[in-house]
């Protein structure tokens, strides 16, 4: 690297820097947010959490229904996951450049994707409210179509970064489109599609305790349900419960990942 190509990199860098501190100064004058109070606002708020967060012996209680909830809520984001995982598979395959049939079928399995991918579960969970009521179902659809937006873009990136020279070898032995998707594409993208699946189990668990709240099911309705009635010591255990399952879920994604990596 010459010089004057390092000195017009630097300045790329302090201009950037420049003018990310110029949005946030710009963010704060406009949403008039008072950094310093908030800073000051720390200390009482954490004192309130160590003081009232506590889990007691009436809290636990009611342990086995939390973790009844607790399950549900887990098996509803695996099942809206592995589900939303095949129709991804399907799209993605569609979606790929290297393995759609034409750029029509791109394009749909692409635009569907970015549809259920930007609009947040959140979004999904109210407007399914409307239709299916409170219920699992409404909660289950909300996780399912969220995660069919985001599965199928990881999908479509998983089979473009494959080797694609198999490919080229199977077509020259005069191999089907399905041979190619089964011996080629499939063998190669399997290992980072499963890592996929496995963070969208992790990412749908802390989003269906959200969901929860809104659908009045599972986890979230139950954390609700006590933080309403100011019982914080059923709060923070059903808090608890919830922070130790995720980590147990990511331990084992982790263990699951290495094996197959």
């Amino acid at each position: 690297m010459n010089k004057k190509t390092y000195q017009r990199d630097k300045w790329k860098s302090v201009l950037f820097f420049i003018a990310i501190i110029a949005i946030t100064i710009g963010s704060v004058i406009i949403t008039q947010f008072d950094m310093l109070n908030g800073m000051q606002s720390f200390p009482a708020a954490f004192m309130w959490m160590t003081s009232n967060l506590l889990v007691s012996s009436e809290a636990l209680e009611k342990l086995p229904n939390i973790l009844d909830k607790l399950l549900e809520t887990v098996f509803m984001s695996i099942a809206a996951s592995t589900t939303a995982a095949v129709v991804a598979l399907f799209l993605g395959v569609m979606g790929s450049r290297a393995t759609s049939p034409n750029n029509i079928f791109s394009t749909i399995a692409r635009v569907i994707a970015s549809f259920s991918r930007n609009i947040p579960i959140v979004a999904w969970a109210l407007i399914l409210l409307l239709s299916f009521g409170q219920n699992s179902l409404t909660g289950y659809l909300a996780l399912f179509i969220g995660s069919v937006g985001f599965l199928t873009r990881a999908f479509i990136e998983s089979i473009d970064e494959i080797d694609h020279k198999s490919m080229e070898a199977l077509r020259a032995t005069g191999a089907t489109y399905f041979h190619l998707i089964g011996k080629s594409v499939l063998p190669q993208g399997k290992p980072q599609m499963i890592s996929w699946v496995l963070f969208m189990i992790e990412t749908n668990i802390r989003s269906a305790t959200l969901v929860g709240i809104l659908t009045g099911t599972g986890i979230g309705y139950t954390f609700d349900l006590y933080y309403k009635q100011m019982d914080y010591g059923t709060v923070a255990l059903i808090t608890w419960t919830i922070v130790i399952t995720v980590i147990i879920i990511e331990l084992m994604s982790n263990y699951i990942r290495k094996v197959i990596m």
